[in-house]
């Protein structure tokens, strides 16, 4: 049997209603046989995400305060849907353990990692699955890298196909033995490693979304959502912002050639965003979607006859490579050059960046500029559609938003342009109203 991968986010779970639909969705279809879990998501606006409660202990306890109301919070949540659920798995026991841990310093990533250790716990009991745990199959190399070995490991693990496996998201095992955990979202790579591992035909990942929308829906009122979406089109916006699915979790189903569904778990009927391989040429849009960032700065340089200076440019990158600042973008002219990094990571460094820049290129003109965004359009069509570039510049000029950085890279996939921070919204509304989708037909 061919089987299916279903990861379930942290909305999926918040209470026991979910785990009801999670059931529910996986009795449909007898494929759905390896289910990744997320911690229990927020029930409410107001609440508490439990990964947060969970490294507000380990904080507390590392400054030697009492962790006793957040804990209080994270084991009546799990405590309560063992109980509306009826499962009797045991949780309290093991819950007293943890504390324990916590209280005799467990290291941080441990701590965090029991949000979706104890998520498995219950989702394992409630559909009568087997139990892995990802410190037996998830293997992280001495540089913080997942090892290949992994995938090898952790299919030995799912081999059974007429078994059921419930496997938490978010960790794995370090080279000593240590827990280690993903990024935050961490989960969704989970998803792929255990995709790929288990040679699945489909990766699902459930959320609280019928798929991948074309813009943030914080900005864009209605947008629309995509039917089908290539790996390359989905990095682009999960890096460039696009917050549905975790960037890093597209290389191992990529590699592999397996489809990525993104489903609604409160929606199942809904058929969501599939995301493969190769789009076919005739596709509903134009484009995949827009997305942007927030908070980045621009470092310019002028200098007369730069181009004939060997080493120009690698002298200006190393400057930032010097002060462990990584660089976006570095848009280029034949006596100009701009390195844009991110506000965030370069924190207080930029006098010093400054400095540096004017004794070792000795440049004409010296720039820094702060509080900008980028924002990219991002589709494989577009580098069939005549005058993409004109419409993208049109729609801002007429909403009178002006342009400080414009790149293209050579495969065409996307144009990013840079505006000021307080453009931010109008460039986002600007470019989706231009790019409205419009239905490709066979006539």
């Amino acid at each position: 049997m061919n089987r299916i991968v279903s990861k379930f986010g942290g909305s999926s779970l918040a209470d026991s209603g979910q785990f009801l639909k999670v059931r529910g969705i996986l009795e449909k279809d007898a494929r759905r046989r390896i289910i990744v879990v997320s911690a229990p998501g927020k029930r409410h606006v107001g609440e508490a995400k439990l990964t947060d409660l969970l490294y507000l202990c380990h904080e507390l306890v590392q400054k030697g305060l009492s962790m006793e109301e957040p804990f209080r919070l994270i084991q009546n949540r799990f405590l309560e849907i063992e109980s509306d659920l009826k499962l009797g798995a045991g949780l309290s026991e093991e819950l007293a353990t943890f504390r324990k841990q916590i209280l005799e310093g467990a290291e941080r990533d441990f701590i965090a990692s029991r949000g979706e250790y104890f998520s498995g716990r219950l989702m394992s009991r409630y559909l009568e699955a087997d139990f892995i745990d990802p410190k037996d199959g998830i293997f992280f190399d001495e540089a913080g890298s997942l090892d290949p070995k992994t995938y090898d490991r952790l299919g030995r693990l799912l081999k059974d196909e007429a078994k059921r496996y419930v496997l938490p998201g978010f960790y794995g095992v370090d080279v000593n033995g240590g827990i280690k955990t993903f990024s935050r979202g961490g989960s969704d790579v989970s998803g792929a490693i255990a995709a790929r591992a288990a040679k699945a035909e489909l990766y699902e990942n459930w959320t609280d979304v019928s798929g991948l929308l074309m813009a943030d829906p914080r900005i864009v009122n209605e947008p629309h959502s995509l039917d089908l979406v290539s790996y390359r089109e989905i990095r682009e916006l999960s890096y460039m912002g696009a917050s549905v699915f975790h960037d890093e979790a597209v290389a191992p189903v990529r590699e592999a050639g397996i489809p990525i569904n993104i489903r609604n778990t409160n929606r199942p009927e809904d058929a969501g965003t599939l995301i493969v391989s190769k789009l076919p040429d005739v596709t509903h849009y134009d484009i995949a979607g827009i997305a942007g960032k927030k908070n980045f700065s621009m470092f310019s340089v002028e200098k007369t006859m730069m181009n004939r200076e060997v080493g120009f440019a690698r002298r200006f990158l190393e400057i930032f490579e010097s002060h462990r600042v990584s660089i976006e973008h570095c848009p280029t002219s034949i006596d100009s050059m701009s390195v844009v990094v991110a506000s965030e990571e370069m924190g207080d460094k930029a006098e010093n960046i400054l400095e540096d820049i004017r004794r070792t290129l000795l440049p004409d003109h010296l720039e820094a500029e702060h509080e900008l965004s980028l924002i990219a359009v991002v589709g494989e069509g577009m580098a069939r559609q005549v005058g993409m570039a004109s419409r993208v510049f049109k729609a801002l000029a007429e909403a009178k938003v002006n342009v400080r950085i414009i790149d293209q890279g050579a495969s065409e996939l996307n144009i990013i342009v840079g505006v000021g921070n307080a453009d931010y919204q109008q460039a986002i509304r600007a470019l989706y109203a231009e790019m409205m989708p419009r239905q490709v037909t066979d006539n």
